[in-house]
């Protein structure tokens, strides 16, 4: 403790090299500890939170913007359901996602119930929290699933090695385990190669999360033999034209802008021409397909001229733009560049009925940007517009006032999946200004809201002291 390492009012500045070496391992303890405590109360939580409940089970949904095309369990094959909505409330408070919340949730039941041993090690201090949480993560996910003598298995295997294992290790550990329990459906017999070619293992990713500060991100994929082969020789063409034309970047710049030029033509698709009744441009060329992406930049007035500041914010995934990026975009001759006016985020715009028009919809998406639920980060313009104050339509045919309207200050966008735990929960919220919302949770938190991010608002809930453990 830095009390004893150098008295109650020593500052980390006085501590000696050795003293400071103690306090970060004194420190680095205590964050494990925490961790593993945190896993414990998520467990704990989830107990105190069956389907029945509230409403039905807590699921991974991976779907549009209605959130039910595809599920997952929250844990594997034998671990408890879970309340779905409850999961929102342990999210909040310790200021994360639902999203993030549902999946500590569900790598403590992965580890309670299916890796014991595991957890048991977590709980005596013998494995950081996170690195089972990585194996935890491995054993719900595995495809085909885990059963729960097959999550033993694993559980036994990594018990001596789980404060090094890493995630090839890992994997490897998962794909034994497969073939070991005779997992894998596939019929292995008509496979002379032991199983490879069930699996096709082409991919085209990009990594939209890891973006650089110079404004790029990674595309990785792997591809057939000769499509592999044909990509590359087009890169090379494309990487010479360029330098052709009067490009100084380096060879693998010039080849990732060809990649790039070769997605907005799709020149490949002109070997295929003949007889088709594609869309074509006039350089004859098929017509590209459409990608969408809403710039945002600040402007000012330098005499009679328009100035943009240097850096914008680029709606799809709140990340920053560079000016001069987007002067590159439109620099191509294929690029549709769409200026749309300015639009108050201030005013209040309003609508006669319960639908809501588009220009009222686009108002409000800019002006949240986001799912405005705490800690949510969905893009506004993927979320539902919800009526903050319900819509009444009785109203009008009963002669008493409307108490919903449908007005700029009673808008606000919501993700599917909070807009119906606000619906069939006892969370509320209510707007206190201009794109700012004060949320309610069902035990008593309470959350600010606006553009800026989620902060806490002090309250009778949040001051109660939580019990020390024993």
């Amino acid at each position: 403790m830095i009390e004893t390492l150098a008295g109650p009012k020593a500052e980390v500045e006085d501590l000696s090299a050795s003293a400071l070496l103690a306090l970060a391992r004194d420190r680095k303890a205590a964050e494990d500890r925490a961790a593993a405590d945190l896993l414990e109360v998520a467990a704990r939580w989830a107990d105190l939170h069956p389907p029945e409940s509230i409403h039905t089970a807590a699921v991974f949904s991976d779907g549009g913007r209605y959130g039910l095309e595809h599920e997952e369990p929250i844990a594997g094959e034998g671990c408890p359901a879970v309340a779905e909505f409850c999961i929102a409330e342990l999210g909040a408070v310790l200021g994360i996602s639902s999203t993030s919340a549902k999946r500590l949730i569900g790598h403590a039941l992965e580890l309670r119930h299916r890796l014991p041993r595991l957890w048991a090690q977590v709980q005596a201090g013998q494995v950081p929290a996170w690195r089972a949480r990585t194996v935890a993560e491995a054993t719900i996910h595995a495809t085909p699933s885990l059963t729960m003598e097959a999550a033993r298995w694993v559980d036994t295997q990594v018990a001596s090695v789980a404060a090094r294992v890493g995630p090839a290790q890992l994997d490897r550990l998962v794909a034994e385990t497969i073939k070991r329990h005779h997992l894998d459906t596939s019929d292995a017999t008509s496979d002379p190669n032991d199983g490879w070619q069930h699996v096709d293992p082409r991919h085209a990713t990009l990594h939209a999360e890891d973006v650089h500060y110079a404004g790029t991100m990674r595309f990785e994929a792997e591809l057939d033999i000769a499509d592999a082969f044909d990509l590359d020789r087009a890169l090379a063409h494309g990487a010479e034209t360029l330098k052709a034309l009067g490009s100084q970047a380096p060879l693998d710049a010039r080849r990732s802008a060809a990649l790039g030029d070769l997605a907005r033509t799709q020149t490949a698709l002109d070997l295929h021409a003949q007889g088709s009744t594609a869309a074509r441009s006039e350089d004859g060329l098929p017509a590209a397909r459409e990608v969408v992406l809403h710039a945002h930049f600040d402007t000012g007035l330098d005499g009679l001229e328009t100035v943009f500041g240097p850096t914008g914010r680029l709606e799809e995934g709140q990340r920053l733009v560079l000016l001069e990026q987007v002067k590159g975009w439109c620099r191509v001759s294929r690029t549709k560049v769409t200026v749309k006016p300015v639009i108050d985020l201030n005013a209040e715009l309003s609508a006669p009925g319960y639908d809501i028009p588009d220009r009222i919809r686009e108002q409000v998406i800019l002006r949240d940007r986001t799912c405005v639920f705490p800690w949510c980060t969905r893009p506004a313009r993927a979320c539902d517009i919800d009526h903050v104050i319900a819509y009444d339509h009785d109203a009008a045919a009963e002669g008493r006032t409307q108490p919903g309207p449908t007005v700029s200050s009673n808008l606000a966008p919501e993700c599917r999946w909070h807009h119906r735990l606000k619906t069939h929960t006892a969370w509320r919220y209510e707007v206190t200004g201009i794109g700012i919302y004060e949320w309610t949770s069902p035990h008593g938190h309470r959350y600010r809201r606006d553009r800026t991010g989620t902060t806490r608002i002090s309250g009778a809930a949040d001051d109660a002291a939580p019990p020390g453990r024993p």
